[in-house]
């Protein structure tokens, strides 16, 4: 009985073995395992997902992107996963520049100068050179980070102004002339608010759509050399130049063109009432073209450069719209790089175009835009964007800055208020890391 009973267990664990076997097999001819993209980006979800299928019908290589949102639920999980190395194979990290130095410097991120310089620079020559730059560190950067790029950019972008032309005309204006000065703009302001509408709308809730209007007009009225000089610390916030960005801001309060709460509203929210045609003008990006058509295919609008202020060059943010890395630590990488090839390609980048109405990375497959979408490519090659500063100011000195807009915006505070209380957060910031600096030399 021993004997059949072994015979018989025998049998049992032979057959599972041998299922186990069969199953391993099974899996193994379904392809390699899945290539695994997080990313943040709701509108191009259901595009991925089909350029995923399309992958895996040309390749056998299956793709899975994984969505988390909104952005500061997905950077708080990209953060936590770096902890752990459970970053997947190929990802986005938002942010500064030295965010993402950080990231290469903990082996997080794999360099692609190799691959984009490989056959005569065949991939570089792709894409267009401000999308590269935003991913890229020069010799003898301040991060201390090897030279070279390390993002792929799949779509690039520029921040301008949305204007309503039929609300230009309700005001008694040329709905295709709106206004280029300063003082043509704050006046339309005031006449909006007259008739009862909305003069200007943006989702200044999040700091960083103020960091780039600040930016914009700090760079279009004092120069790029004089803004990287006060990230040095060489020039003060109360300069004058600087003093009067802040009183742009209070301009605008006092036009009474701001929308109410402005400073509490998300940007979907802004994107709500520009679409339902309550507002003039709304600050925005590249992908509001695609939010705008999707809420109100009838709006007409335009899209111009923010109104210059004197007689300087008008400048606005611009670069790499979203861009993807590689998993320094993964046993994939050369999976993940021939993917992402194959993503930035013609084909795939003409297909993200149709579908998001996002500019293309790829040059070649934006050369034939749509006419919105020209008006924001136009000026990529001359925008700027914080991560080509040299050195990128301090998180906590940004912070009171974007902060301190906000109480301008509300009236809590003047102007030359909030630039003596930047100028005292960037001298604390700079005696910490002098004491830091100082510390570690002792050790």
């Amino acid at each position: 009985m021993r004997r059949i009973l072994a015979t018989s267990l025998f049998a049992v664990i032979a057959g599972v073995w041998v299922a186990g076997c069969g199953g391993a097999k099974t899996a193994q001819s379904n392809g390699p395992a899945p290539i695994r993209v997080w990313h943040w980006m709701t509108d191009r979800e259901d595009a991925f997902n089909e350029l995923a299928k399309r992958y895996k019908e040309e390749t056998g290589q299956e793709v899975s992107f994984e969505l988390y949102a909104p952005t500061d639920i997905y950077e708080q999980k990209v953060r936590a996963a770096a902890q752990t190395d459970g970053l997947p194979e190929i990802y986005g990290i938002l942010g500064e520049m030295r965010g993402l130095a950080s990231f290469i410097q903990a082996g997080h991120v794999r360099s692609l100068e190799d691959v984009m310089s490989a056959d005569g620079d065949a991939w570089r020559n792709v894409f267009f050179p401000k999308a590269l730059a935003v991913n890229a560190f020069q010799p003898n950067n301040t991060y201390g980070v090897e030279p070279g790029v390390y993002g792929v950019p799949i779509d690039v972008m520029s921040i301008q102004l949305y204007y309503n032309k039929k609300l230009l005309a309700k005001l008694g204006l040329d709905p295709n002339q709106p206004p280029q000065t300063w003082e043509d703009f704050m006046q339309v302001g005031k006449l909006a608010k007259e008739q009862g509408l909305i003069g200007f709308v943006s989702g200044w809730a999040e700091l960083w759509l103020i960091d780039c209007y600040a930016t914009t007009y700090a760079i279009h009225t004092m120069g790029m050399e004089k803004v990287q000089q006060t990230y040095e610390g060489q020039v003060a916030y109360t300069d004058p130049d600087w003093q009067r960005v802040f009183g742009l801001f209070s301009e605008m309060r006092d036009s009474g063109m701001l929308a109410e709460g402005i400073v509490t509203m998300v940007n979907k929210r802004a994107e709500q009432l520009f679409a339902n045609e309550q507002a003039v003008f709304a600050f925005n990006g590249t992908w509001g073209i695609n939010v705008y058509d999707t809420m109100n295919p009838n709006l007409d609008y335009g899209i111009m450069l923010p109104p210059r202020v004197g007689n300087n060059e008008v400048v606005t943010w611009g670069g790499a719209g979203s861009s993807f890395f590689v998993n320094a630590k993964s046993d994939r990488q050369d999976a993940s790089i021939a993917f992402l090839k194959w993503l930035t390609d013609v084909p795939q980048q003409k297909y993200l175009l149709e579908q998001t109405k996002n500019i293309p990375a790829n040059r070649v497959a934006a050369a034939d835009l749509p006419e919105k979408l020209q008006a924001f490519a136009k000026v990529i090659d001359a925008a700027i964007h914080p991560r080509l500063f040299a050195l990128q100011e301090d998180s906590k000195v940004i912070e009171t800055f974007d902060k301190g807009v906000q109480s301008i915006l509300i009236g809590e505070s003047t102007a030359d208020q909030v630039s003596q209380k930047v100028a005292q957060a960037k001298e604390r910031e700079a005696s910490r890391q002098a004491k830091l600096a100082e510390a570690n030399g002792q050790r």
